[in-house]
């Protein structure tokens, strides 16, 4: 059975967080739901759809940004109690939007996730969760890495109350009282918890969708954890922000409804299977931040409900577009959309007066001696992750109106990447990078009704520094807002939670009059996905992966003294003169020693050899197609060509893109191999820079021996 489903529009309001919108309980089987959504004006609206038309139920006064909106009441009841979270406060409204609680919360930080289960209250700032029962504090948690999201299990279904936090460390803690029972470790930063078939099934079953667009299903079970399945992200999709069980397909079974940060809603079937397959997916043009199933549009037909980042709420229904009827029905149906379209047309036509008359306002105001220009504040939402699969950085902004131009400049040497979905036309202009410190200056236009626009860059680690984009909207007066990201000195590791212990390591150690916090300070300073906050204990040890080279690194630290272990010297080399410099800044005395594993070397370079070798065959390839192509033209076929140049000009438009996409890629593995040269005679107190040259000669003749042999006679 296909499934079709038509967009409708239903209204929009302010800039929305995730997890804001949700539909009330209906009073019968498929009848109409009312909508409940909270904004960053602190607005909560309830509405519901008469004739093709939003009527609200309610409409709450401006105030504090909602950071989540939750339905709840008595257990085994219809859960139409609304919650919201507004900064540290809790307040709940009944269904026809009479407030019966403000709750002050003893939290110091902003609410970014709730929960709601009868009178048990779950609720996480940024790196402390609490729990509440009747409004009483009952267990406290303080997290070692930021929460993303917390959720309970069903009380109905298991025996004791169970929360699991999100973590942004990869890892769902699942707590017990106010320790951690034990940990599920899952492959990306998880942003949204939920329960699978909205009740998780023998109340045990958990989903969770991670920023990087993984999906997956775990059994959390009193014993031990259970990874049930898990889909990757083969499509490069955005990340998962939210999730919901409905039937939609109309089967019987619960289908799963997943919206992502790229616009992506999905519907996932199980059919019988173990898995779930994809089923029908739609892009719309921003962010979506709430997902649910139900019926809202028309009695009768479902259909999935979103809200989006700058406020739409919108339904994708099983609602046909064209309507099979008689003939005095049709003519019913022509005069219904006669008198919208006339509607349409009369509010449209007042929005144009009203904004005449203000414009006329503003210009008359703008002339006398007292006038005041107010710049219009406007919101975005940016996000600058790894990908671990490319080693590259994505940036992605997002502003709640159209972006005119977005300007992006470095101070630091990185690559700009291709990306399929940006539409954007970009200009480079030349830098001086040895008088001003500017290595990339960079213009994108976009194109009409952009409102989100994504970039990847690449780094070179070793180089550190501040990426800007400087974010201009179609919006008058003409304004523009100014976003800072760091390039950090060891840019492409990611956190890991499991290392190879057997492979050949170099250490470095540090000593000094230094506290716990400071030297967790350089760490965080050094790579990225670190805590910005030290973490609870005398000691921390941190793994990392290279996303490039695969090669590894182990960071512990106490107050006095730090030991990092890697299998690349030149990551030791890059830790050791910043963090010796960043001492220096404080005035610490640092007393450096290290450990040279000479196997390791050989180690990096057989790790870097397939990356290389695959490198030089495809450039090799790239080159050749020009020529095999005046070649077919000349003799008017390829009969004549030995397979693997026929293969080269059959593959030739998936080569040239594959080569653009990857830009400078063989210079850069040729940089990694030059400074692996130069850091491990550095070492031994020898400068072998002369010897740079000879060394890029044996590179551009690859041979794997003869470079290895080289750096062991140098």
């Amino acid at each position: 059975m296909d499934l079709n489903l038509n967009r409708a529009d239903y209204l929009q309001v302010g800039v929305t967080s995730q997890k804001t919108m949700k539909l009330l309980p209906a009073s019968r089987h498929r009848t109409t739901q009312k909508v409940v959504i909270g904004d960053h004006d602190g607005v909560v609206m309830c509405f519901g759809m008469k004739k093709g038309e939003a009527v609200a139920v309610f409409k709450t006064l401006p105030g504090q940004k909602i950071a989540r909106l939750e339905l709840g009441g008595v257990l085994n009841t219809p859960q139409e109690k609304i919650f919201i979270a507004a900064g540290s406060e809790i307040r709940g409204f009944t269904k026809r939007g009479k407030q019966f609680l403000s709750f002050e919360t003893n939290l110091t930080e902003s609410i970014k996730a709730m929960h709601i289960s009868g009178s048990d209250l779950f609720l996480s700032a940024s790196y402390i969760y609490n729990h509440y029962c009747d409004c009483k504090d009952q267990h406290y948690y303080l997290s070692g890495d930021k929460i993303n999201d917390v959720i309970c299990l069903p009380v109905e279904s298991v025996p004791r109350i169970t929360p699991v936090l999100a973590c942004q460390d990869r890892v769902l803690r699942v707590l017990q009282g106010s320790d951690v029972m034990y940990e599920v470790e899952v492959p990306g930063p998880p942003t949204v918890l939920a329960l699978h078939n909205g009740n998780g099934d023998s109340g045990e079953d958990l989903l969770f969708g991670t920023s990087d667009g993984k999906l997956g299903l775990v059994q959390i079970s009193t014993s031990k954890p259970m990874h049930k399945w898990e889909i990757r992200n083969e499509k490069k999709r955005g990340g998962i922000l939210c999730v919901d069980s409905f039937d939609i397909v109309g089967d019987g079974v619960k289908d799963l409804l997943v919206g992502r940060d790229d616009g992506t809603v999905e519907v996932y079937s199980f059919d019988n299977a173990y898995e779930p397959a994809l089923r029908f997916d739609q892009t719309l043009s921003e962010s979506v931040t709430s997902i649910q199933g139900g019926c809202v549009g028309k009695d009768g037909y479902d259909e999935i409900v979103v809200s989006t980042y700058s406020g739409w709420v919108t339904g994708l229904t099983t609602e046909p577009v064209h309507k099979e009827s008689g003939p005095g029905e049709e003519l019913k149906i022509n005069q219904e959309m006669q008198n919208k379209i006339a509607s349409l047309r009369g509010e449209l036509e007042h929005l144009q007066y009203k904004v005449l008359q203000e414009r006329e306002k503003y210009q008359q105001s703008s002339q006398s001696s007292k006038a005041k220009s107010a710049v219009p504040s406007f919101s975005v939402n940016d996000k600058f992750t790894l990908n671990k699969d490319d080693a590259s950085y994505s940036l992605v902004l997002e502003v709640q109106t159209a972006i005119d131009n977005v300007l992006i400049q470095s101070d630091v040497p990185i690559d700009l990447l291709d990306v399929d979905k940006n539409s954007a036309v970009v200009s480079f202009s030349s830098c001086d990078s040895e008088s001003n410190d500017n290595f990339l200056l960079a213009t994108y236009r976009c194109q009409a009704n952009t409102t989100r626009l994504e970039l990847k860059i690449r780094s070179i680690e070793g180089q550190y520094g501040t990426l800007q984009a400087y974010v201009t909207p179609r919006i008058q007066p003409k304004t523009c807002q100014v976003h800072q990201y760091q390039i950090k000195p060891l840019s492409l590791h990611q956190r890991t939670h499991f290392i190879d212990h057997g492979r050949p390591m170099n250490t470095l150690i540090l000593t000094g009059q230094f506290s716990f916090a400071e030297v967790h300070s350089w760490v965080f300073f050094c790579l990225p996905e670190v805590p910005e906050k030290p973490p609870a204990g005398e000691c921390v040890t941190f793994y990392f992966q290279n996303t490039f080279l695969d090669t590894q690194l182990e960071s512990t630290y106490r107050k006095g003294e730090g030991v990092f272990k890697s299998d690349n010297i030149s990551t030791i080399s890059i830790l050791k003169d910043v963090l010796s410099k960043e001492a220096t800044k404080r005035k610490i005395n640092l007393n450096i020693s290290y450990e040279i594993n000479e196997v390791s070397v050989k180690h990096t370079l057989k790790l870097i050899h397939p990356k290389l070798e695959y490198q030089l065959l495809l450039a090799k390839k790239v080159q050749l197609i020009d020529a095999l192509k005046e070649l077919q033209v000349h003799e008017g076929n390829t009969n004549f060509l030995i397979p693997e140049y026929r293969c080269i000009l059959e593959e030739a438009d998936h080569l040239q893109e594959e080569y653009k996409k990857q830009p400078a890629h063989l210079e850069r593995l040729y940089g990694m191999i030059t400074d692996l040269f130069i850091d491990k005679f550095k070492f031994k107190g020898t400068n072998v820079k002369t010897k740079v040259p000879l060394l890029l000669e044996i590179l551009d003749s690859y041979d794997q021996n003869a470079l290895i042999a080289f750096f062991d006679a140098a």
